[in-house]
């Protein structure tokens, strides 16, 4: 098939028309707008930022442009996604459609792949040589735990007989993490193809290859900070990024970004080394293990604003005994793969142990003009799944970091439902690392930090958004209870409970609770149980995604959970009618990262609690809110029986944040819409 020249090279629009007819859609404005907007920055090389609401068809509007500029080009594009679902829905859906549909049109079919961390892949030397000593975990002293990890490993052996990719993902039902640390390694332990006796089988190099040779290239979050933060190359060569879900970014990137060191840490190091090195270095490191456990079962739990001097010594005693193994295992020889394994092995925890305990010292330098990293203890002794203490070190802002290593490096554009907090672009591109935009306005109530000083080397970008096909104000009810009580410490108060019992009988279920925490989820569905005759499933009671099928499947029946429900459900239809948010979801007091970022912001000047805690809470009330609607004929009330959200000052802020529902403070109008919703719902 002839590859069409540049002078005939089909534009980006008459390619979505194509695309869309192909697949059965029917284009629509929004989406159009986007893709003509992606195309424009992939030849400008000026960043953008859009926000296309649920049911624009942004997959679509970002996949063309970019398959068209890969063929064209002869380059790859990088495509990134926050979740496990929406790679999926990229690489099994979409693009199988896409690739064929523009085959024609293009002269070529384009070709995809999908890209994970190596410890996504079952890695069949490890199968094969068994698993390193690792931290101590407490489950293991739990029989039924070693029951579980023994059935767990024997299906890993069982399955890598036939899996073609040795993807985690495709192993349904899934094993615990630590099953799966038993059969893969991280990018640190991999002897490397060359060296490795089974390295021409490998997955994950098998994986790599394909992405070297695909037009498009699906991968995380994580992988992309992974590439972007660490002094070696995980993806292919490519010069376009394509972010979505791109309001969970900086979250990803962080997480990618903290260290931790616990003595289990430092032991299982010295036990990997073995008779690799002498004893008497060995032991060395054991007894500054020994020395780190003493300090951190006496320290508090939170962050730490300084480090005391007797755990300083201690991390310090780790850092000088873990320079001193590395230095005796020396540099890797021409040896035998037993023994080259156990080398690579002991090495890649030696340097995690010295890496990190340098970096908790040096986030208290004297020297240095400003804070890079904030540190705290992790203490979950008395949690129900208890670990042991773990020193933790995150930065305070991924700004710079993303800054230098994406947007200086690719051309970038970032996409999500949710971007536009307080009604600009602004607030995130802050976080990313872009300046303000040229219209930004500094408006009272809007979460924003002191003007930055003029910066000619900034980068380029531009915010576009594209609207939603969902007429919101005719759709959807915003109620908030002003009426009752502003939240307190002591669990859901009783008028709560009593509002939330009357909000679900009006809707005759068809519910999705959203609360701030697990306690209060389970408060709520313990005393609700026995007040509607409705079914209340609650999250943790088995996997959230059987319960949320469960809830899909009856529209009966209520969902209520937490965190990953906030973004994770996907539930059009009658079977979800009714969206509750218990309070307005601020971080916790006791954050160490959201506390210590809040308190940058404040010595440069700035409003702290607007410009991070607000962030955050209008962050995830846009996402969950977001749930009520799925297609163009969801109807429905999302219920917020936080007061604050009416009453505060920050509350125009918040609101400002989510689509445009139509507003009210009255209960008899949110009740009576629902039940007029129950009446019309198919029986």
């Amino acid at each position: 098939m002839r590859v069409p020249s540049r002078k005939d090279f089909p534009g980006v629009s008459e390619l979505l028309t194509h695309a869309v007819e192909a697949v059965g859609g029917a284009e629509r404005e929004g989406q159009v707008r986007m893709a003509e907007a992606v195309g424009r920055s992939i030849r400008t090389g000026e960043h953008l930022a859009v926000q296309a609401g649920t049911g624009t068809g942004k997959s679509l509007a970002y996949l063309v442009p970019a398959i068209r500029h890969a063929v064209e080009k002869e380059a790859t594009v990088v495509v990134s996604t926050a979740t496990i679902a929406l790679q999926r829905q990229l690489v099994d859906r979409d693009l199988p459609r896409l690739a064929k549909a523009l085959k024609k049109p293009l002269g070529r079919e384009p070709t995809f792949a999908i890209l994970k961390g190596r410890r996504n892949y079952l890695c069949l030397h490890r199968l094969d040589t068994g698993a390193p000593e690792e931290p101590e975990d407490p489950a293991l002293f739990d029989p039924f735990a070693v029951s579980r990890l023994g059935k767990d490993v024997k299906r890993l052996y069982e399955w890598s007989s036939d899996t073609e990719t040795g993807d985690r993902d495709e192993l349904v039902p899934g094993v615990s993490d630590q099953a799966w640390r038993q059969v893969s390694v991280t990018a640190k332990e991999c002897l490397g193809v060359s060296r490795c006796p089974i390295g021409v089988d490998c997955f994950a190099e098998r994986a790599r290859g394909e992405a070297g040779r695909a037009d498009i290239v699906v991968t995380n979050h994580a992988l992309l900070a992974i590439d972007a933060l660490q002094g070696y190359q995980v993806l292919p060569e490519h010069d376009m990024v394509i972010i979505d879900e791109a309001h969970d970014l900086v979250d990803r990137v962080t997480s990618v970004a903290t260290g931790e060191l616990t003595s289990p840490m430092v032991s299982a190091a010295v036990r990997r080394c073995g008779k690799l090195i002498d004893a008497d270095i060995a032991d060395r490191l054991m007894e500054a293990a020994d020395g780190l456990t003493l300090m951190l079962d006496d320290a508090p739990p939170g962050r730490m604003d300084e480090l005391p001097k007797a755990l300083g010594g201690s991390i310090a005693a780790v850092r000088d005994a873990a320079h001193a193994c590395i230095s005796a295992l020396g540099s890797d020889r021409k040896e035998e793969v037993e023994e080259a394994t156990a080398r690579k092995l002991a090495r890649s925890l030696l340097d995690e142990v010295h890496d990190t305990a340098v970096r908790l010292i040096e986030a208290y330098d004297e020297d240095r003009a400003h804070q890079r990293d904030v540190v705290w203890l992790q203490n979950d002794k008395f949690s129900p799944s208890p670990r042991p203490p773990a020193l933790k070190v995150a930065p305070l802002s991924v700004s710079g970091l993303l800054r230098e290593r994406l947007f200086n490096v690719n051309t970038t554009v970032l996409t999500s439902a949710t971007l536009t907090l307080g009604g600009t672009f602004d607030t995130l591109a802050r976080q990313w690392g872009l300046p303000p935009s040229q219209s930004a306005k500094k408006a009272e109530g809007t979460a924003t930090d002191k003007a930055p000083p003029a910066d000619d080397d900034a980068p380029n970008w531009t915010g576009l958004d594209v609207g939603s096909p969902f007429d919101y104000p005719r759709n959807g009810i915003l109620y908030v209870a002003k009426h009752l009580p502003a939240p307190g410490r002591d669990g859901l108060a009783k008028s709560t409970l009593d509002e939330l019992a009357e909000l679900i009988g009006a809707a005759g279920g068809r519910t999705l609770g959203l609360f701030s925490s697990m306690r209060a989820a389970k408060q709520a569905t313990e005393e609700l149980r026995d007040r509607i005759e409705h079914p209340i499933l609650c999250q943790g009671e088995d996997s959230t995604s059987l319960l949320v099928q469960k809830f899909a499947d009856d529209p009966r029946t209520c969902l209520f959970g937490t965190l990953s429900l906030w973004q994770g459900v996907d539930v059009p239809g009658p079977s979800l009618q009714l969206v509750v948010v218990d309070r307005l979801p601020f971080p916790r007091p006791d954050d160490p990262v959201a506390s210590a970022r809040q308190r940058a912001v404040e010595a440069r000047g700035g409003n702290g609690f607007l410009t991070v805690a607000a962030t955050h809470a209008a962050l995830l009330l846009a996402q969950g809110t977001g749930r009520l609607h799925r297609s163009t004929t969801d109807r429905g009330v999302v219920a917020v029986l936080d007061s604050r959200l009416a009453t505060a000052r920050y509350g125009g802020f918040l609101k400002a944040s989510l689509p445009p529902l139509w507003p009210t403070l009255d209960p008899e109008v949110a009740r009576a819409a629902l039940r007029r919703l129950d009446d019309a719902a198919p029986a």
